[in-house]
């Protein structure tokens, strides 16, 4: 599981299972996780966070997207 960011209480992830899927982000806080789309980016699973987290994880995967798209490449298509 490559953390490929950690950001406040969140710890965003890939599993090693990933590949098959289009590019998205694990994001864990505590033992709550959500699933983001990369390309566009959009909510695929909540994990049962609260929606204002969930906005806040939005953004922070906005902010990333590139960062999260190039480390998705580099994992599953080299």
């Amino acid at each position: 599981m490559p953390v490929i960011l950690r950001e406040g209480p969140y710890r965003f992830f890939f599993y090693a299972s990933d590949r098959g899927e289009p590019p998205h982000i694990h994001v864990e806080r505590d033992d709550r996780i959500a699933k983001f789309w990369l390309d566009p980016v959009r909510l695929q699973k909540t994990g049962s966070l609260r929606r204002h987290e969930i906005r806040r994880i939005e953004r922070i995967v906005e902010e990333n997207q590139i960062l999260f798209l190039e480390a998705w490449n580099e994992r599953f298509n080299s």
